[in-house]
């Protein structure tokens, strides 16, 4: 005998009306978690998400099947998305093709999104305004698959003497993973290369005030696996990392979660999943809510780059493996 699927669920969202199909999809079998605990969790922290994903193109990681069932990486808005539904149209020189990519402006957007089965969301760093310029500096943390979790701890606080001592406010985050993220705002002044040669040179200088933890080594089979990797590239166009408060689709259901700066000797990486941030959310709300109040200027950084000779290789976007 088939079992049915539990009856559509209608959420009013602001003034938009989304209606959640399968609610009782699970998506998370070794926690059994549904597709409408996925979508409880996104209300639950909504104007943090809107916060992370506004007037960003978005690329959706989708699982129409729950985890078991696979991913689908979608640049490209899925089909049937109602007239509401933002978009942003960016261009992909490397295939001369065009993407009209998700391009968040209210939290009905993030949970319609949701509704198509998307778990993770992945914005870019720059905004529908000028999608060639950034407004968001990416610090990616990368542990290598035996660096241990202290030395994380210890490189963040690295990072974190770094751009005190530049001026620039960071806005870490757990990646959701076993790494972590620093985002710092800036002003939409230079292209993605500059931003990225600022990003080496900084990776650089962390790589020498820590040169028994950091690698800044671009190909991983030259990494020793134990180190942790500085990844500035992940400032190249059309890369993108899990947004704050983004699910990732791994079985705790783990959250790319702000933190602030004073507890990250203290956590581990899987202390946030879709169960524990709700309560968190509620209690301090969103850590970054005031990031846009903080731009720094990228110039010191391009001038350690012009006297360090630092320039980036435009091969190193396609392949990191």
């Amino acid at each position: 005998m088939t079992s049915k699927s539990a009856p559509a669920v209608e959420l009013t969202v602001g003034e938009r009306t989304v209606r959640i199909s399968n609610p009782d999809r699970v998506y998370f079998p070794e926690i059994g978690a549904t597709k409408l605990d996925l979508v409880q969790y996104y209300l639950s922290v909504g104007d943090g998400i809107v916060n992370a994903l506004r007037d960003r193109p978005c690329m959706l990681h989708r699982f129409p099947k729950g985890l078991p069932g696979g991913k689908v990486h979608q640049k490209r808005l899925p089909a049937g998305a109602p007239d509401w539904i933002p978009t942003v149209r960016v261009h992909f020189p490397r295939y001369n093709r065009h993407a009209d990519e998700l391009c968040v402006a209210e939290l009905a957007d993030v949970m319609w999104a949701v509704q198509m089965s998307t778990v993770e969301f992945h914005p870019w760093n720059s905004r529908r305004f000028d999608t060639e310029r950034p407004d968001e500096w990416r610090i990616d943390l990368d542990p290598m698959p035996d660096c241990p979790w202290s030395r994380v701890q210890r490189v963040a606080e690295v990072a974190h003497e770094v751009l005190d001592e530049l001026g620039a406010v960071g806005w870490p985050k757990t990646s959701g993973g076993h790494g972590l993220h620093i985002y710092v705002r800036i002003a939409p002044e230079y292209g993605f290369q500059q931003v990225r040669r600022a990003a080496l040179a900084f990776a650089h200088e962390v790589q020498r005030r820590a040169p028994d933890d950091v690698t800044t080594t671009w190909w991983r089979r030259d990494r020793d696996p134990g180190m942790l990797f500085v990844d500035y590239n992940q400032n190249a166009r059309d890369h993108t990392i899990a947004a704050a408060y983004s699910v990732r689709g791994v079985p705790a259901a783990t959250v790319s979660t702000p933190v602030h700066w004073h507890e990250i000797p203290d956590i581990e990486p899987n202390d946030f999943t879709i169960h524990s941030v709700p309560a968190r959310y509620r209690e301090l709300g969103d850590l970054h809510a005031g990031i846009d109040d903080a731009v720094f200027d990228l110039a010191p950084l391009l001038e350690w780059a012009d006297r360090g000779q630092v320039e980036v290789d435009l091969d190193e976007i396609s392949d990191k493996s």
